[in-house]
């Protein structure tokens, strides 16, 4: 058997491309896995590194370049004209092994080829070279399985590695990954490149899943993103659709910054910019689209804006020489957001009545700007709190109602300031309604809030801010500071605090609100303003034969002044006005005392018998016993408080017992005292 001269061997490139998103130590371990020696083959490995999101180059996967034959040392099968030829077993020199068929001395037809280190090739040969269906075997179990031409994967064929599960199939030419193929970087096949192959790299079209989920489709060139091409990178909601060049943004494209609607809900919105990008940053002319529909147009350098743009608003309004960052704000979670400026058409002529004519104009201006500011976060004020009281609000298409915003004012303690909630429902009355002025139900939108706030500050810090250049503006920077800012969305009072408890009480508002409507009428029917006293409400309590050794006067007066400037002075509270949060929070803190025994709630089990009528009647004070309301400040105050009606969180089975109280008050014992006393006619009848 004549012996064949070993080839050329060829030694593969070093390849070292470069990328954005994440580290190559993946592919670099992979590509350090595939190379292989063949049977016939001697090849050097190729070296991957670069930046982030990036492929290493993988030269080393098998390539095929030179075949050599050892010398036969022993031969067992057929012969012709003494020369191997047919079915035979070949020993060769080194410990190599040929097992299959031969043709006049030559290797020709299916054969398997052993090396003595384990690596077997079994296929189709032809003189003497592996040609045509083949299969490669490593010792560690990795394969490849395909079309061989000349000793090289070339055709069609499948690379396994066993070690990791790296598998690559599709075409190959002359021992490189040539054409269309797809290549798996893991097992869990979580990771993959499927598209176009240039001489072992990536190049043409193709999609590529990096193992953080992220994808990218779109043109390829030596390894690289380059051309039109589009990136998402869905674990942070971004998603660059236009020109890359090297692996970077560069050209004209737009980044999309894909955002949840705010607080819970499930529709998307998006920020975007449009524009030219340099070697991955905004650089050149450029416009920022704000989900809201708000427009920045201006001229950007290393992702900053370098110079003043155009602005518009959401309702068309346009601003002109306008910084980027003027109209950037933070939340109160810290996060920066473009803010969609809206209509600044606030009607705050009333308070520029006081102000000098010739200084209105620049007071407006600097209010709006002021609001403006703060946009972001009175809209996140706004939302949060006009889903109080739904346990479900996917949308969060509620408006604010009234009830909310007494909630929200308490919350900042804007009462503590000297005006009490009754007074600023009539500060931000619209004339158009009285009727309304403290209607719980009456629709807040996010126009009226704002400008409530505005007159709201102007009313509580004008006499501190007097000597400042622009009053309005800096009483409302001083709400904010000082009120809104520190203590928005951290709930306190019985009504809002837990959702499932809010829920539930909700269920008994119009009908508390038509009997405090009513002892509103009856105690001063000459006004139409519907609000009451704390000194009222005692007379009322008194009436209704609510009073009683366990629900007394000091106790409901603790409630009244729970959060107040000064608790335990009652007698300064006797005059003062209450909205009507706060007197149904009073009610439902009369359900925490006056539902605390089993005895009592057996003796009340069915109110409209006599029985029940009776047990009342016995159980509360007399009018003898009554003390007037003057005689309150002789009485200390107590510390009987519990923790639901201090404001300490409550939850699971202890809220199901207050929910439970509220319950047995409001239909044991409220509602059925009205109705009788209205039957007695003590109090004016509903209507």
């Amino acid at each position: 058997m004549s012996q064949v001269k070993k080839k050329k061997k060829i030694k593969t490139k070093e390849e070292k491309p470069a990328d954005l998103i994440e580290p190559p130590g993946e592919e670099k371990q992979i590509e350090e896995n595939l190379i292989r020696r063949c049977v016939f083959v001697r090849e050097d490995e190729g070296r991957a590194d670069g930046l982030q999101e990036e492929d290493s180059d993988m030269d080393g996967l098998d390539q095929c370049t030179s075949f050599f034959i050892p010398v036969v040392r022993r031969y067992e099968g057929d012969m012709l004209e003494e020369q191997f030829h047919g079915e035979g077993v070949a020993h060769m020199q080194g410990g190599h092994t040929y097992e299959g068929m031969f043709s006049r001395g030559l290797m020709q037809g299916h054969g398997v080829f052993t090396r003595a280190d384990g690596l077997k090739y079994e296929g189709e040969f032809r003189n003497n070279t592996p040609e045509g269906q083949g299969t490669y075997t490593w010792p560690d179990g990795n394969s490849y399985v395909g079309e061989v031409c000349h000793g090289l994967r070339h055709g069609t064929g499948t690379y396994a590695c066993a070690s990791n599960g790296v598998t690559y199939t599709g075409q190959w030419d002359e021992g490189k990954r040539h054409g269309k193929g797809l290549l798996h970087y893991n097992r869990e096949r979580t990771s993959w490149y499927e598209g176009e192959w240039v001489h072992n790299k990536k190049g043409g079209w193709g999609v590529r899943c990096y193992p953080s989920g992220n994808i990218y489709s779109g043109q390829w060139k030596n390894n690289l993103r380059h051309g039109e091409g589009t990136m998402r990178w869905l674990n942070v909601g971004q998603q660059y659709v236009g020109k890359w060049k090297k692996g970077a943004q560069e050209g004209r494209g737009t980044h999309i910054w894909i955002l949840r609607q705010v607080e819970e809900s499930q529709c998307f919105l998006s920020n975007q910019y449009t524009g030219n990008f340099v070697q991955g940053l905004r650089h050149g002319r450029g416009t920022f689209y704000h989900a809201s529909g708000a427009v920045y147009e201006g001229e950007w350098r290393d992702n900053k804006s370098v110079s003043t743009g155009r602005f518009t608003s959401i309702y068309g309004h346009v601003f002109e020489d306008v910084m980027f960052e003027q109209t950037m704000t933070q939340d109160l979670y810290g996060n920066k957001s473009l803010i969609p400026l809206f209509d600044m058409a606030l009607n705050i002529e009333g308070l520029l009545a006081d102000i000098p004519e010739r200084e209105q104009d620049a007071e407006r201006k600097q209010v709006e700007f002021m609001v403006w500011t703060h946009y972001t976060e009175l809209r996140s004020i706004y939302r949060f709190y006009s889903r109080l009281g739904f346990v479900d609000s996917l949308h969060n298409l509620s408006l604010m109602t009234r009830l909310q915003l007494w909630c929200f004012l308490k919350d900042c303690y804007v009462h503590h300031q000297g005006i009490p909630l009754s007074q600023i429902d009539c500060l931000m009355a619209d004339s158009a309604n009285p009727a309304e002025v403290h209607s719980p139900f009456s629709p807040i939108l996010l126009r009226r809030f704002l400008y409530c706030l505005v007159v709201l500050a102007y009313n509580v810090y004008h006499k501190d801010m007097k000597s400042q250049s622009n009053v309005l503006a800096s009483c409302f920077s001083k709400l904010m500071t000082d009120n809104i800012l520190p203590n928005a969305k951290k709930v306190k009072g019985l009504l809002f605090r837990q959702p499932d408890y809010a829920a539930e009480a909700l269920a008994y508002i119009e009908r508390c609100w038509a009997i405090f409507q009513n002892h509103c009428k009856a105690i001063l029917p000459p006004t139409n303003d519907e609000s009451m006293t704390c000194r009222d409400l005692l007379w009322l309590f008194k009436d209704l034969n609510l009073l009683d050794k366990t629900l007394t006067t000091a106790r409901v007066m603790e409630m009244v002044t729970a959060d107040r400037p000064d608790p335990q002075n009652f007698s300064s509270f006797l005059y003062v006005k209450l909205s009507f949060l706060e007197f149904f929070e009073i009610l439902l803190g009369c359900a925490q005392v006056k539902c605390l025994s089993s005895r009592e709630l057996k003796e009340r089990q069915t109110p409209s018998t006599p029985k029940a009528e009776s047990i009342e009647d016995s159980s509360t004070l007399t009018d003898s016993r009554f003390p007037s309301p003057e005689d309150l400040i002789n009485q200390s105050p107590g510390v009987l408080r519990t923790k639901f009606q201090q404001g300490e969180q409550t939850e699971g089975p202890e809220v199901e017992v207050q929910i439970q109280k509220m319950h047995q008050f409001f239909n044991y014992i409220f509602f059925p005292d009205v109705e009788r006393k209205l039957k007695a006619g003590h109090i004016k009848k509903e209507t």
